[in-house]
């Protein structure tokens, strides 16, 4: 992608007032969760121009579900002063029977396929919070990056000391970085999942801080994310890789992660009243070993097996080009340079101490000039824990 072509992707609108917006797309998944329809609600009352904002929803649901398409309040007929009753036309809302369910990946990917152009491209859960003028604070942060390829995505913090939910002003400083991650499971299904991410006030102000990996649970960026990295189709029952997997296939695109210096929505945890997508994985034995063993091998993290009865594992390998690698870096360029070594399957720990301002200042200045992303051919840095049995604690 050039940077012309980069350029042209992206609407805009023109307020009232005559002041020209980028619009924003958010996609939502949301799985009996009783909580959607306020997160919507959220997104439109809070944000300074709600008219630049457009939200899809991949609602699913079954029975007596509480579905997103309601407002929180109630129908629209009876409560028309809500948020998602006076932008109502820039709602999207995709109805699935829960019973359906392969997880969050087709889900996602449903969600996605709902972009239609918007400048920003937005994902976050179904059961958040957002601050009192997100929109114009977050595109703010991307900005501050100078780079266009830049995708702001973190794990989001709890509700709790962190926002007050009647004003929507933050009530902490406090924000993740993502720079932990290990491999879990075992045999075919062994993959790199990301684990707890340390949280703290930020030393790195006017910029968002540079990180290694990418999270589902929120990410802005570019709308040509979601157009050059689309989500898989052919991933059922993948929960947590599904952040590997795009992480990785970004990187190969060209794309740079950082965390925000200041987070614009917050997370409700501790919810053990909603049902699970689990609850289907009867439905469909086998297929998640299947979509682990494509996910793997598409971004390259199969070990190699060597010798005669050695055997590539069975994987799904429809659209393999098109949910494939980008171009513009190399898997192997990232495993050098975090610490990743897939042939033994294991990292290099104490990543957390090196992101963050040590990261932030050793490969800012291969941006490149044109702005389109970190040039990986001239970063010479090498990951080695230098900490072996010592604490995880990081410096930010």
């Amino acid at each position: 992608m050039t940077p012309t072509e980069a350029k042209s992707i992206g609407s805009h609108i023109t307020t009232n007032d005559g002041k020209v917006l980028e619009t924003i797309f958010v996609a939502v998944a949301s799985y009996r969760d009783y909580q959607c329809s306020t997160t919507v609600e959220s997104a439109f009352s809070r944000a300074t121009y709600p008219e630049r904002i457009r939200v899809a929803v991949v609602n699913q649901i079954h029975g007596d579900d509480k579905s997103c398409a309601i407002p929180p309040e109630g129908p629209c007929e009876l409560f028309p002063h809500q948020a998602m009753c006076r932008y109502k036309d820039q709602i999207d809302i995709f109805t699935v029977d829960a019973g359906l369910s392969v997880g969050p990946v087709f889900a996602r990917h449903l969600g996605h396929r709902l972009y239609r152009g918007e400048y920003f491209a937005m994902q976050s859960d179904a059961h958040v919070i957002f601050v009192s003028g997100w929109d114009d604070e977050i595109v703010e942060q991307w900005h501050s990056a100078k780079n266009e390829m830049a995708v702001l995505s973190t794990y989001l913090s709890g509700v709790e000391d962190h926002i007050d939910l009647k004003t929507g002003l933050r009530t902490s400083k406090s924000r993740p970085i993502m720079c932990n991650s290990d491999y879990e499971g075992q045999g075919e299904i062994k993959h790199l999942r990301h684990g707890q991410q340390p949280e703290g006030v930020p030393f790195i102000h006017d910029t968002p801080t540079l990180n290694p990996f990418w999270a589902a649970g929120f990410s802005f960026g570019r709308g040509h994310f979601v157009v050059n990295v689309p989500y898989d189709q052919h991933l059922p029952w993948i929960f947590q890789g599904e952040e590997i997997s795009i992480g990785l296939r970004g990187f190969s695109y060209g794309y740079d992660y950082y965390a925000p210096e200041k987070s614009v929505c917050f997370h409700y945890y501790g919810r053990d009243d909603v049902p699970l997508f689990w609850e289907n994985v009867s439905k469909y034995r086998g297929s998640g070993t299947l979509g682990m063993n494509r996910l793997n091998a598409i971004i390259q993290m199969h070990p190699a097996k060597h010798g005669v009865n050695a055997e590539t594992p069975q994987w799904i390998r429809d659209d393999e080009l098109k949910y494939g690698l980008g171009k513009v870096r190399y898997m192997q360029q990232f495993f050098d340079v975090f610490g990743i070594h897939v042939q033994t399957q294991t990292v290099e720990h104490h990543l957390c101490r090196f992101v963050g301002r040590p990261m932030q200042t050793e490969f800012k200045p291969f941006l490149r000039t044109n702005e389109m992303g970190l040039d990986y051919n001239k970063i010479t840095y090498r990951f080695v824990d230098q900490w072996k049995g010592e604490g995880s604690d990081f410096d930010d």
